[in-house]
């Protein structure tokens, strides 16, 4: 165990902190599905192309831009869906903006809320799989959706093009991933990460988030130590029925850099999906909550200069 790890049990919530110090617990704020629709006027949701930086896809992301001044840089969040992709479970065949989960929508509208410009990344729908797939698929996935050595690329293919833009701030750009994203966001994250030649907070993501990843990440990490090259935060449920919470935290037990992980107790995976199914689920209506507020404050802390 590292110096420094310690767990924690507060307000029902289990923490594990790698890190010289914890965040302090505030006021944790209600956010319903209708709060999606609440804030819609709050950015505009345009449909975008670039290349991964795997250099033959194009991929597809869907930019929440918020409301600012004319020509006024903005910091801004990559987003990776997980294995279900981009889009709600009833699209029907339609993958656009309009048929995006409501969690990607809450997400991107509530980032582009705090001032931010949020980038979903569409990994799955340009190599032929818009709809996903479903729990407890793993094995069945291609080879060209991998989460160690392929969605990386996807991930820095969204650095790039944000770095491009003229209404973004290059080097305050932060990264956020759920379920199978946010394994590719432990490996993206890597001080080995494919994609990136200079593994540091310069260069890469300036901070990021990984919402109850798999842990395994393809047994790349189970001989060699993970490092994180920039702070790390990672959180999860205890009950989650997909992916292992005991995975991740012995990943993360002997792991180095600035690297904080929650446990939720009672939470299951997608807790934070605002959805009536996963939202009648106490222990995820306190995980959502409390994570809205951990995830927006430290993205503040990182990617917001300080007045």
């Amino acid at each position: 165990m590292q110096p420094g790890f310690r767990l924690a049990l507060t307000c029902g919530v289990i923490a594990a902190v790698v890190a010289s110090g914890g965040i302090a617990m505030g006021a944790a704020r209600s956010v319903s599905t209708a709060a999606v629709e609440a804030l819609r006027e709050s950015a505009v949701v345009e449909r975008v192309e670039f290349p991964s930086a795997d250099g033959k896809t194009t991929l597809v992301g869907y930019l929440f831009k918020p409301v600012v001044r004319s020509n006024e840089r903005v910091p801004a969040v990559v987003m990776m869906h997980g294995r279900a992709g981009a889009y709600s479970t009833r699209a029907g065949g339609t993958y656009d903006a309009t048929t995006l989960s409501q969690r990607h929508q809450f997400w991107g509208l509530w980032w582009a809320k705090q001032g931010y410009l949020a980038l979903l990344v569409d990994g799955f729908g340009p190599r032929g799989y818009p709809q996903g797939f479903g729990s407890h698929s793993y094995k069945d996935r291609p080879a060209e959706l991998n989460e160690v050595t392929v969605r990386p690329l996807d991930a820095y293919g969204a650095l790039t093009y944000l770095r491009w833009r003229s209404d973004v701030r290059p080097d305050r750009i932060g990264l956020q991933g759920w379920s199978n994203g946010g394994s590719a966001t432990l490996a993206t994250m890597a001080t080995d990460a494919p994609g990136i030649a200079d593994h540091t907070p310069t260069a890469g993501f300036r901070a990021a988030l990984a919402f109850y990843p798999a842990c395994g990440l393809k047994g790349h990490f189970d001989t060699i130590e993970y490092i994180a090259y920039a702070p790390l935060r990672l959180f999860m449920g205890t009950a989650d029925e997909e992916v292992s919470p005991r995975q991740c935290r012995e990943l993360l037990e002997d792991a180095e850099g600035d690297i904080e992980s929650w446990f939720y107790k009672g939470a299951s995976h997608d807790f934070d999906d605002p959805g009536r199914s996963r939202q009648r689920v106490a222990a995820n209506v306190k995980a959502r909550n409390d994570v809205i507020e951990r995830a927006t404050r430290f993205f503040a802390d990182w990617l917001v200069d300080k007045q």
